[in-house]
């Protein structure tokens, strides 16, 4: 299978010494925030306007982001985008109400178990599994074996959000299954990876590590990342040294959202190049990306010209940074 560099704007179809030096703590701190929320309102607006955009791929990238951001306010746009013609933003935007624990909602998501698409039904069913309705994971385990190959990738890729250890041999039978595709099976590895088996560790993540192709060693980054061990973040550090730049980048995002600050220099000394923040190539996106994650005050100050990125996706991720640090 030809291999290329993934452009990652998300997604995944279908989570404080002595007085003195606490002080110091505590400034720069205040700084930053300050800093960061004098963006905010730019940061909202932009996010609203991707939510209505015409472009659908925006449109689900926006619903993770207002998920991950934790924007409630924005509410009324998911529930609209739960009837939007396009597939992968029903889907996406039902998997939100879940994520969300919108119980208001409950009547919404129940009206997607009726979707006239298999991909939205379980994406339904998922929301109200969050919503403390766990007669509907069997509908999910089923889809899990289904002969349509994105209706099984979605499938595992929900089993592995619902955080229950129950379905890893269900999970491990998707990954093995000889008709299984590369997307099935690499989604069934970071579902395992993020229910914590660390067999994954060996048998699976570390292959993609060491892969000759740059896009596999970044989802064994991700795949790490969602393992969450000792041993895997230690694993992550050593991608910092990688000769593809934004293999690196993607290791120092990783990190930091795991808390780890380890590759902010190498952030750091990206945006030192001055890069053209109007294209969303991977290398911007990782960055922007990573500033809200490392929340860090000589970072934050690439995010005025990224809110004003001629490019839409950079623009939408540089709000992800801003909206994140203040929740």
């Amino acid at each position: 299978m030809k291999k290329q560099l993934l452009s990652i704007v998300l997604i995944a179809v279908c989570a404080a010494g002595c007085a003195e030096q606490k002080t110091t703590v505590s400034t720069a701190s205040a700084e930053k925030t300050v800093a960061t929320k004098s963006l905010k309102p730019r940061a909202k607006i932009i996010l609203e306007k991707a939510l209505k955009s015409k472009n659908g791929k925006l449109r689900s990238a926006a619903i993770e982001i207002t998920v991950e951001a934790g924007q409630k306010d924005m509410l009324p746009h998911i529930t609209r985008l739960t009837r939007d013609p396009v597939v992968p933003v029903r889907f996406n935007a039902m998997v939100a109400l879940g994520d969300m624990r919108s119980l208001s909602c409950e009547k919404i998501i129940r009206k997607g178990l009726n979707d006239p698409n298999v991909n939205v039904r379980i994406a339904a069913a998922y929301s109200l599994a969050k919503l403390n309705r766990p007669q509907f994971v069997e509908m999910i385990r089923a889809a899990a074996k289904s002969n349509d190959q994105t209706v099984r990738a979605n499938a595992a890729l929900l089993l592995g959000k619902l955080g229950n250890p129950d379905n890893i041999e269900l999970l491990y039978e998707v990954l093995q299954a000889n008709d299984s595709i590369d997307k099935v099976r690499l989604n069934a590895v970071q579902s395992i990876a993020l229910l914590g088996d660390e067999r994954m560790y060996r048998s699976k993540l570390w292959a993609l590590l060491i892969s000759k192709f740059a896009d596999d060693r970044v989802m064994g980054i991700q795949g790490m990342g969602a393992l969450n061990t000792a041993e895997s973040r230690n694993a992550i550090i050593t991608m910092l040294q990688d000769d593809i730049l934004e293999v690196r980048l993607a290791a120092a995002e990783q990190l930091a959202q795991l808390g780890d600050k380890s590759g902010e220099e190498e952030v750091y000394e990206y945006f030192k190049t001055q890069p053209d923040l109007n294209k969303a190539g991977m290398g911007n996106e990782m960055a922007v990306r990573a500033i809200g994650s490392l929340k860090s005050t000589r970072l934050n100050s690439e995010l005025t010209k990224a809110l004003d990125s001629q490019s839409p996706y950079i623009q939408l991720l540089a709000a992800r940074s801003v909206l994140i640090q203040l929740k």
